[in-house]
């Protein structure tokens, strides 16, 4: 029987996303594995600063969430909020910006398959990286095959693992710090441990700098929930709503964890190369400390790869309906079920480089090169996007009712310049130079061929108008 409650879009696509399934794409998107493996090195370097950190880095997300929010709802035929660098900024900025974003999420997809392969040596240290690679790969690329609502179970089964993770910690470290739990070295969990000999910056200017980018990267993704507009139910409804809980989410769980993190246990005592939860569950005496969490970072790891599956093939496909190119109908494809199928299976068919790279360099090695180029391309889409914005604002389409970015006229440039600096911080870093340099000649590079070929095209044009 037919399911006459099934809205399907223009293009085939179906908006089969449910409210709850959006918002725990948002929870989803808000928590990676930046929180659970790299909270400790971050830790390390600042401190009791690194709160300080999350909020200013969580800040501006937010508002680069409102502006991506606001062109959505004006919008929400779009399957990536991408498109609007094209459509207010420029069609060439707009094309470079489309392919460099669709890179950015394959890299991310790609990092995410190298970190399942790294987190599941522990239980099986034996199997080779990239037959587990390509086995997740093929089970989360037949997920996203289906039905756009499979998808939606899936991230809400995955997330609902996270935030049940971060829930447990918080609630075990309010009950140790209430009772004065003392662990085997003779610390009492205590909520001075966060201020006693506090410095705000106790390592250092510089490495309260260096933690930018790192935190940076531990929000990448909270933008995904921008790409399932175009096939939620109610979007002007759901959006909104997810959008403004971002907030209430960085509050409570990173600056939540980390605030129970430091009170359990002196924040100079913490490991820097461990996971600060396991360190934290050892203290509370939990057995199996290491297995929960290293089938929770499993589980954030897939859910990251599930969203970068599903987001390339729906940008991929954006891209393709704009283009003038012939050859690029091909990714343009909607199946019976609503998915576009060959630039989904196209975009996980490119992360198979990822078994190939982890075949001839140290997974460790593989995943740190393709986590910091994926951060640094999406620095710079970042920056164009909230320029697209500021343009929108500036446009005949703007919606004077629409669910609009609190402050544009000073959030928005300050929101820019923000994500500059950042971008700038990287060259202050030896680990970072290199990736940074990259993106960079990415950008010149690819924008001075855009222009060669335009120009070439014109030519062409004006002999054949001869």
């Amino acid at each position: 029987m037919a399911n006459h409650d099934v809205e399907v879009n223009k293009d085939g696509t179906i908006r089969g996303l449910s409210n709850l399934a959006v918002q725990m794409i948002a929870f989803g998107g808000s928590i990676g594995t930046g929180l659970f493996l790299g909270a400790g090195s971050t830790i390390h370097r600042t401190g009791p600063s690194i709160l300080l950190v999350y909020l200013i880095i969580g800040g501006f997300f937010f508002l680069m969430m409102r502006a991506i929010g606001e062109m959505m709802y004006a919008d929400p035929e779009q399957h990536t909020f991408v498109s609007f660098i094209g459509k207010y900024v420029s069609p060439r900025l707009g094309y470079f910006a489309a392919w460099s974003y669709w890179l950015e999420l394959v890299l991310a997809g790609m990092a995410e398959l190298t970190a399942i392969s790294t987190y599941l040596k522990f239980w099986f240290p034996t199997i080779p990286a990239w037959l587990t690679q390509i086995a997740f790969l093929l089970i989360l690329t037949a997920v996203n095959m289906a039905m756009v609502s499979s998808f939606g179970r899936s991230e809400t089964f995955l997330s609902g693992i996270k935030i049940l993770a971060i829930l447990v910690l918080i609630a075990l470290g309010i009950y140790l710090v209430t009772i004065g739990h003392k662990n085997p070295a003779g610390t009492q969990a205590s909520w001075g441990n966060i201020v006693n000999g506090f410095s705000f910056f106790p390592n250092g200017t510089h490495q309260f700098i260096n933690a930018f980018p790192m935190v940076f990267f531990a929000f990448q993704g909270m933008e995904f929930v921008g790409i399932t507009t175009a096939e939620t139910k109610q979007p002007r409804k759901v959006l909104p709503r997810a959008v403004n809980q971002i907030i209430g989410r960085i509050l409570l769980f990173y600056i939540g964890s980390l605030l129970i993190i430091m009170a359990i246990t002196p924040w100079q005592s913490l490991n820097p190369n461990e996971s600060p939860f396991v360190q934290i569950f050892k203290l509370a005496g939990l057995p199996g400390a290491a297995q929960i969490i290293n089938l929770v970072v499993i589980a954030a790891a897939c859910s990251t790869l599930n969203s970068a599956i599903f987001s390339t093939g729906r940008h991929l496909y954006q891209l393709a309906e704009e283009s003038p190119s012939k050859g690029m109908t091909f990714f343009t494809k909607v199946s019976k079920n609503g998915i576009p199928i060959t630039s989904v299976l196209f975009s996980a068919f490119i992360m198979v480089l990822a078994p190939i790279i982890s075949s001839f360099n140290s997974l460790g090695a593989a995943f740190s090169f393709i986590a910091s180029v994926s951060s640094d391309i999406y620095i710079l889409v970042c920056i164009l996007t909230m320029v697209a914005h500021y343009k929108y604002r500036h446009s005949a389409d703007f919606k004077p009712d629409g669910f609009k970015m609190p402050r544009y006229r000073w959030s928005n440039p300050l929101t820019i310049a923000f994500f500059l600096a950042i971008f700038a911080s990287l060259f202050f870093n030896a680990s970072s130079i290199l990736p940074a340099v990259g993106a960079l000649i990415w950008a010149v590079g690819f924008n001075i061929l855009l222009a060669y070929r335009q120009k070439k095209l014109t030519v062409a044009d004006s002999q054949d108008s001869l």
